[in-house]
Order: C-alpha cells, then sequence, then structure tokens
C-alpha cells in the first residue's frame, strides 16, 4: 500500500486498518477508491480509503479505528445497489466492504436454523444448503450471484420465495452488528448470557426488525440468521399470456391474495422484448440440459426439453402482457390444487396458458452472471420501484404508465426505452419496478460485474448527459406517484423519501434509535434521510 496519502489523518488511519486487516485489505488506489465510490446507477464521492475485514473481529476493529479517527464508514455488500445505498455524499471516508467475510458458519438441522457471515452470497448459501433438504423460506434475488445477506437485510429483497414467504425480513432470525465503539449487538434469543442461541426472533421488543431495511445506517452486520424449512419436493410452473395491462394486473392482485405460489411475477411487452433480444432462453444448449437434468426421472426432462425446444422464443406474442408463477410443497397433489387455483385465477381474467418457459429457467437457473444490469446492446440499465396494497396496485400502474405517455416523445429521441416487472410479496404486497434503458457509458463498476466474454460482444456506448438526465427526471416523477399511494420502498438508500414522509413520532423515533447506537453520526451518514446527505 505504497499510495500517496491526501493528508496525515488518512495515513494514521492506513497504518491503524492495515494492522488489523493487513496490506493486501486496504485499498488507497484511486482506481479501487472510485470502483467502491459507485453503484450500478451513481457515482458518488470518492471515499479515502477501502477496507477489507474478513470477521467478525476485523470488522469491529475497522470501524472502531475509523470511527476514532473521525471517519465515516459506508458499509458495502455486493455493490449492487441502484439507490446510492453505499455511496457517500462528500469526500471522504472509508468503505467497509463485507464480501471477504462469507463463510456459513453454521448450518443447524436440529434447530432449523443457518448462521452465515453478512457477506456471503445468495448463492454461496443456496449450495450450502443443497443436499441438506433444507432452504430458507424467502432464498435470494435474482442477482444473488452478487448480492449479499447482510445486504438483503440491510435493504430487503424481492424474489424467491417472496409470493408466500414474504421478503428477506421474513425469514430472519438475529443479526449481529458492530457498532461504532467496536461493540457486537446480538438481537433475537442470541442477544441473551452464555448459553442463548439464534433460534427465535420475537422475545421481547423485535430489536431485529430494527436491523431489517435499515439501509446499514444502524450499525455494520457481520453475522445473519435465517429460519429453515424443508426444502419443497415438488414444484410445477404456470405463464399466462394478457391481452392488456389491466387484466394482467388485476390477475397478479388476485393470485396474491391466494397466497398459493411462492413466486408470482410478470412482465410488459416492453420489457419482455428486451429480455427475449439479450439471448434466446432455447439457444443456449446449457440451459435446456440443466432443466432436463432438474427432473425426477430422464423421461420427464427429454419431455420438458422437447416443450421449451419446440417453444423457443415464440411462446409469447410481442404485444402480450404475461404472468409468470411457481407453486411447490411437499406433494404432488398439493402443488397441483395450488397450481390450479392460480390458473383459474388468470384464466377469469382473460389470461391464456403458454408454456412455462420463462419460470422454468429462472427456477433452474436462479443466480445467473451479472448480465442483464446492462441492456443487450451495452445500454445502461435502472430500475426503481414500490410496494403497495392490491387493491392500489392495478391504479398505480396504470398511472406511471400514463406518465410515461406524456414523456414518449423525449424517450424516442433520446433513445430511452422503458419496461415494467410487476412481483408479489406475501398475500399483502404489490411491487411495481418501472425499468429504464438508455445508450450512456458504463461504469468500472458494470465492467468489473458483467461476464468478460460478454462485454467483449458489446459496443460501448458515449457518454450521453441529455439522456441520463431525462431517466432521473423520470425517476423522480415514478418515485412522486409511489408517494402519492404511500408506497413502500425496499433498498431507501439515498433514493427514496424516508425521512420526509414519515409522521413526526415515527421520525423522532427512528432518529432517538440512529443516535443511541451511533451518537456520532458515523455509520452510513445520509441514508434513510439521516445525517449528511
Amino acid at each position: 500500500m505504497a499510495e500517496a496519502f491526501a493528508n496525515d489523518a488518512v495515513s494514521g488511519l492506513a497504518e491503524a486498518l492495515t494492522a488489523i486487516v493487513g496490506d493486501a485489505h486496504v485499498l488507497a488506489d484511486e482506481a479501487s477508491r472510485a470502483l467502491y465510490s459507485q453503484d450500478v446507477y451513481a457515482k458518488g464521492a470518492l471515499v479515502d480509503l477501502v477496507v477489507r475485514p474478513a470477521s467478525e473481529a476485523e470488522c469491529a476493529a475497522s470501524l472502531r479505528a475509523a470511527a476514532e479517527a473521525g471517519f465515516a464508514v459506508y458499509p458495502r455488500g455486493g455493490g449492487m445497489s441502484y439507490t446510492r445505498a453505499f455511496l457517500a455524499g462528500r469526500p471522504g471516508g472509508v468503505c467497509l466492504d463485507t464480501a471477504r467475510m462469507d463463510r456459513v458458519l453454521e448450518v443447524n438441522a436440529a434447530d432449523m436454523h443457518v448462521r452465515a457471515e453478512a457477506g456471503c452470497t445468495w448463492a454461496q448459501l443456496h449450495a450450502a444448503l443443497k443436499g441438506t433438504g433444507l432452504r430458507t423460506p424467502f432464498w435470494g434475488p435474482l442477482s444473488g450471484l452478487s448480492s449479499t445477506l447482510g445486504g438483503g437485510v440491510s435493504q430487503n429483497n424481492a424474489f424467491f420465495g417472496a409470493g408466500i414467504h414474504g421478503p428477506t425480513a421474513d425469514s430472519l432470525l438475529s443479526v449481529s452488528v458492530a457498532l461504532p465503539d467496536g461493540s457486537i449487538l446480538k438481537t433475537g434469543t442470541a442477544g441473551g448470557g452464555a448459553n442463548a442461541a439464534p433460534f427465535f426472533r420475537h422475545y421481547g421488543p423485535d430489536l431485529t426488525g430494527l436491523f431489517a431495511g435499515d439501509a446499514g445506517a444502524l450499525g455494520v452486520k457481520t453475522e445473519i440468521v435465517f429460519r429453515l424449512i424443508p426444502a419443497p419436493a415438488h414444484e410445477r410452473c404456470g405463464s399466462f399470456a394478457f391481452q392488456d395491462r389491466d387484466a394482467m394486473a388485476e390477475a397478479m392482485a388476485d393470485l396474491a391474495r391466494l397466497n398459493a405460489a411462492c413466486e408470482v411475477f410478470g412482465f410488459d411487452p416492453g420489457l419482455t422484448a428486451v429480455r427475449l433480444q439479450r439471448a434466446s432462453l432455447m439457444s443456449d444448449a446449457k440451459t435446456l440440459a440443466k432443466v432436463m437434468g432438474g427432473q425426477a426421472n430422464l423421461l420427464k426432462g427429454v419431455a420438458e426439453g422437447a416443450k421449451m425446444a419446440l417453444a423457443g422464443r415464440s411462446f409469447l406474442g410481442q404485444a402480450d402482457y404475461n404472468l409468470h408463477f411457481v407453486t411447490e410443497g411437499a406433494s404432488a397433489a398439493g402443488v397441483a390444487e395450488a397450481y390450479s387455483a392460480c390458473a383459474k385465477a388468470c384464466e377469469r381474467h382473460g389470461g391464456k396458458s403458454v408454456e412455462p418457459t420463462i419460470p422454468k429457467v429462472i427456477r433452474t437457473n436462479p443466480f445467473t452472471p451479472l448480465n442483464n444490469m446492462i441492456g443487450p446492446q451495452a445500454e445502461r440499465w435502472v430500475p426503481v420501484h414500490g410496494v403497495v396494497p392490491h387493491s392500489k396496485g392495478p391504479q398505480c400502474w396504470a398511472e406511471i404508465d400514463a406518465y410515461f405517455d406524456t414523456l414518449r416523445a423525449r424517450f424516442e429521441a433520446e433513445g430511452v426505452i422503458t419496461g415494467f416487472l410487476t412481483t408479489t410479496l406475501g398475500a399483502t404486497g404489490y411491487l411495481i419496478e418501472p425499468v429504464f434503458l438508455w445508450p450512456e457509458a458504463l461504469f468500472a463498476l458494470h465492467e468489473a460485474s458483467v461476464e468478460r466474454d460478454y462485454l467483449k460482444t458489446l459496443k460501448p456506448k458515449p457518454a450521453n448527459p441529455a439522456a441520463s438526465a431525462l431517466v432521473a427526471e423520470a425517476r423522480e416523477g415514478v418515485i412522486d406517484i409511489f408517494t402519492h399511494y404511500g408506497a413502500a420502498h425496499f433498498q431507501i438508500g439515498r433514493a427514496y423519501p424516508y425521512a420526509q414522509t414519515r409522521a413526526p413520532q415515527t421520525l423522532a423515533l427512528v432518529r432517538a434509535i440512529k443516535a443511541a447506537l451511533d451518537p456520532d453520526g458515523v455509520v452510513n451518514p445520509g441514508a434513510l434521510g439521516l445525517g449528511e446527505a
């Protein structure tokens, strides 16, 4: 680490951190600092240092050293934020990268919980549980190859298992959190004495819940404990095509109310076209082989492969809205019954059954390389989302669509493409996620995250500030609509108006908790709208 430092304070902290984690894991070169000062969508102010602890003890000691030196600390998981979740609002500070804290520490089949370090990815956890007959109820986002458990708890996640079991927080039992004084706080039953174990979340006030969705503002997560369930032995996928948005929107709400499908998700024609343009689902022989190999027997595998190969990319009409779901359970009969109920809900709204290629492929390859974080022609990509009640979902989606219509001519002039992903969270949450793609130069983070061979096939775009300004304007407009509908948000970071929209009593309590845990405002200042922006 023979770098020139901006001042003696940075040099002194670098020396202290090096003594904790080793010279190779304190990064001071400008390229590393720049990489860790950006997320999928934005660039933050440049941090002074990046520290990469390998254990809870190193993490706590690093946080304490930075706090004692007067430096802000920005905790980072997989780096997949698009809301400036871990980005500095002013120059300086330390990015605390948890990627080396990636061990699965305990799979406790007797007490049905799993404990892992915060930097463990969802894909790593999934691999560790394979063959045990066990699974976490919620088991990861689509970005699970890179997204971490600590990030998932801090920001909350949607997708695998969320249709029945809700988001990340609903599977959580306990967290261990490093505080600026170097101490470790444990929640749930783990927060007891010498014989404490993390087997139950609810003993007194739900302290675990304080750190779920906190955007990393209340401390640095070091260990995560999730409950386990028996891995479902049977599953069945369904896909239905709809001629219009409102019919699909209402069908999705009905499916969610049934609470019968572990995943429910849909695409509008715009996002469907982008997904199918990226690559033919059927042209990849390895994908097809995985789907076939995932079946219970050879004959069924061949049959599934044949159906998918025949469907190709033509199973959805280009003008269709398409809704997909997966039912799972301990018995084939139960899965079939759940499937039937979901199918009838789709049919009541005019849905037409089509080959369920998309949910089959996603289920077979849950955590794919992160190539989808850019567009099929190397465009930049960013979503924005809100979670609303089912009764408001179709209307909220329609209002956002109407808002996009007012921008359509400008979108076309700047080459901005939009689409919608919708999904459900338990029986009560309706998530709407507008997506933007636009011609713009990629960040170093994109180039570091996307597969190198895939990146070589694309022609980089030049800087395009006009298109980026339009996307920023449109995102803010969407957030305003979500705010009008009283929406909740995951990955609050610095993008969604959390503090601005809380009732005075609620905000006062959040501020008091922040002050009690982090009196000097060291940890992720600006997240949740607290402290420095």
